[in-house]
């Protein structure tokens, strides 16, 4: 289902760019908007996430996690709705035990159109200036996922152009409140028959910090080439930006013991940031699978492998 690879020479080239990457960038502005400012530092393979059920309102889950997999997490995620306020005591939580909270911030039930043109800025500036206040590095993806067709925000709901108008006026509103502790994350789905062309969401590189990329590994045929290679070269076409891997895990019906392997073996091979690991359960079919590893043996025992071999930033 999914594309296959794509030369890895097509994309060492770029990759090698980044090979040592310090995400802290100058003042001068580009030609495609004004310039990123975040003090979130990370070279390749160096960033270890978490999506657990539970957070922002609890932190155990993810406590359970890092004792499972033999290391303690360095991005710890949750998902906001259009509307909620920014989670500062959960962010200080994940601050105490040594990570930075990353959260994916959805405009559901708000037309994009209307974000654009400044009909939610009062809501906007709270939630930058809570961020701003909390002080310390966040990483805020918008719109995960646009490029396919199932969120009221992506592909075949909402123009292109729109979408870009929004993440514009967005994080210029953030640094125009000072929130300059936000590591930007452009989040696209991993490339499929029904996804199209990824730079036409593209909002420019002074607009965004890092690109991240969800992928899952479902049959047992799928590779890392297989999900994410076209992709990566796809979005090397447009920009050298850092990678991560915002949003995976390997399935049962996929193999997890081996292809957990497979996944940090490419993460590291393609010169990714890191990941963030989808540790929840799903049970309706192929597409939503038992994504944790806390109830295989096999899989706990292959990413404590996988994990242990991370020298993780200290961020």
């Amino acid at each position: 289902m999914k594309s296959r690879l794509v030369t890895l020479a097509a994309v060492v080239g770029a990759v090698a760019a980044v090979a040592a990457v310090i995400i802290r960038f100058g003042p001068s502005p580009g030609p495609s908007g004004p310039a990123v400012a975040a003090s979130l530092s990370a070279g390749p393979a160096s960033l270890l996430g978490v999506y657990e059920n539970g957070p922002p309102h609890i932190y155990q889950p993810v406590a359970e996690f890092a004792r499972v997999a033999g290391r303690q997490p360095n991005l710890v995620g949750y998902y906001s709705g259009w509307g909620e306020h920014f989670q500062t005591q959960f962010a200080q939580t994940v601050r105490q035990h040594g990570a930075v909270t990353i959260l994916q911030w959805d405009p559901t039930n708000a037309p994009v159109a209307n974000i654009a043109a400044g009909h939610y800025d009062k809501y906007l500036r709270s939630f930058a200036d809570s961020v701003r206040d909390f002080g310390h590095p966040v990483v805020i993806g918008f719109g995960h996922e646009m490029n396919a067709t199932w969120y009221t925000w992506g592909k075949g709901h909402v123009p292109p152009r729109t979408f870009m108008a929004a993440w514009r006026h967005i994080v210029t509103l953030f640094r125009n409140q000072g929130a300059d502790n936000v590591t930007w994350l452009w989040t696209i789905n991993a490339d499929l028959p029904t996804t199209g062309p990824i730079a036409s969401w593209w909002p420019g590189a002074g607009y965004v910090t890092w690109v991240g990329i969800d992928g899952y590994y479902y049959i047992p045929g799928d590779t890392f080439a297989s999900v994410f290679g076209k992709t990566i070269v796809q979005v090397r076409a447009i920009t050298n930006k850092p990678l991560l891997l915002s949003e995976t895990a390997v399935g049962p019906g996929a193999g997890q013991p081996t292809k957990i392997a497979n996944l940090f073996a490419g993460m590291r091979q393609y010169g990714t940031l890191g990941l963030v690991w989808f540790d929840i359960a799903q049970n309706d079919g192929r597409y939503h699978q038992d994504w944790r590893i806390e109830n295989s043996p096999a899989a706990e025992a292959a990413f404590r492998r996988a994990a242990s071999s991370l020298t993780l930033a200290h961020v």
